[in-house]
């Protein structure tokens, strides 16, 4: 009997300890990357508000499905496992030079993406930046899996805008 009170004691301090630490780890995560892109504002737009285009240069689309809101193709559905819920990811809105996009599943909080277009004056270029924010719960195994979330999606972002900028890039 001491024994198993003993492992339930220190089961009870060991997730304790550990959801402390996981206190420690921010709950709003944003990744962002940017490239410059010698091409038109609108022709950049244009590839980030058609879900259709998404094949051509989002990481991971090409094999997607469209997903459809009254009949208009709003996204692309990443995960179809579960017919009734799947993971998709909807244009949300469209605000200036900037584009808002949300990552949707069953068991996870919204992923945020975004697309904002920044025009230089003394250049033939812009800069085409791509946040990705992430709420996190409480949740001890989320915050700290979280750490390897700039790991896992950078090289993605890196992926879809060197594409994005070779479909739009104005030949040299």
């Amino acid at each position: 009997m001491r024994f198993v009170r003993l492992a339930i004691l220190s089961f009870i301090f060991l997730f304790l300890v550990v959801w402390a630490l996981s206190l420690l780890i921010p709950s709003h995560i944003t990744l962002s990357k940017a490239i410059n892109i010698k091409a038109p504002a609108d022709s950049i737009t244009a590839m980030i508000k058609n879900p259709g285009n998404w094949k051509y240069w989002y990481p991971g689309m090409n094999a997607a499905l469209p997903y459809y809101e009254k009949g208009v193709i709003k996204g692309m559905i990443v995960n179809n496992s579960d017919p009734e819920n799947p993971v998709y990811l909807k244009l949300d809105k469209e605000e200036g030079n900037l584009i808002t996009a949300l990552f949707v599943g069953k068991n996870i909080k919204p992923v945020i993406n975004t697309w904002r277009t920044i025009e230089h004056s003394s250049s033939d270029s812009l800069t085409l930046q791509w946040g990705m924010d992430f709420h996190l719960r409480w949740y001890p195994w989320e915050k700290f899996a979280s750490l390897a979330l700039e790991k896992t999606y950078a090289p993605k972002m890196e992926q879809g805008l060197m594409e994005l900028r070779k479909k739009v890039q104005s030949p040299y």
